[in-house]
């Protein structure tokens, strides 16, 4: 029989360098199941929440290339509550399925460690905190998330802005946090990993 392994959930808002500790985790042993990865697959082309999102908002959503057009429904949905809404009714239980998928094979699998990449972990309150044993927050001031964002995907300080503004704040989810690693300017990588690995010990 399994044990039951322990879940960790990890979040952080965008440029703070969570996907790079999943990455460190990922070393570490543990399976890391990333939320946001699910996510993208639903909406690929030939992803399961495609055929709903055309029905809900129309098929000027999907691309030529067969997947939502990220970009227009990015813009639809910070422009309109009620869209973020609709979409997230479509798009949440297939990420859900998906996860307690995986989950469950990485149990199968033996891993003791099971870690939840999900971004946006605090602002989903009770529905994630309840199913995890620890959350790990990411820390980053909201200057280096601008500049990191900016230089590693090229759009504007505005638009970064608003995505940091549309995320929980950086006090609720230090807040909601059992442990944090801050991960600001003057922090190596070498130094992260050492943080990373003597937190897992």
């Amino acid at each position: 029989m399994n044990q039951t392994p322990f879940k960790l959930g990890l979040t952080g808002g965008i440029g703070s360098g969570k996907s790079t500790v999943a990455g460190m985790l990922l070393e570490c042993g543990a399976a890391v199941i990333d939320s946001d990865a699910i996510s993208r697959a639903t909406t690929a082309a030939g992803g399961s929440a495609l055929p709903f999102i055309g029905k809900a908002f129309g098929p000027q959503m999907i691309g030529a290339d067969g997947a939502l057009d990220r970009a227009a429904m990015r813009q639809l949905v910070f422009a309109d509550p009620a869209a973020r809404q609709r979409l997230e009714a479509i798009v949440h239980p297939l990420i859900s399925a998906e996860t307690e998928r995986q989950a469950q094979a990485a149990t199968a699998k033996g891993k003791k460690c099971l870690v939840f990449d999900v971004p946006l972990l605090v602002e989903s309150g009770a529905r994630w905190r309840s199913k995890l044993d620890r959350v790990l927050v990411i820390d980053c001031p909201p200057e280096v998330q601008i500049a990191r964002v900016m230089a590693r995907s090229g759009i504007s300080q505005d638009e970064v802005q608003r995505i940091i503004e549309a995320q929980a704040s950086r006090a609720s989810r230090l807040a909601a946090a059992d442990m944090v690693i801050f991960n600001g300017a003057g922090v190596t990588l070498e130094a992260l990993r050492e943080n990373v690995r003597s937190m897992i010990r």
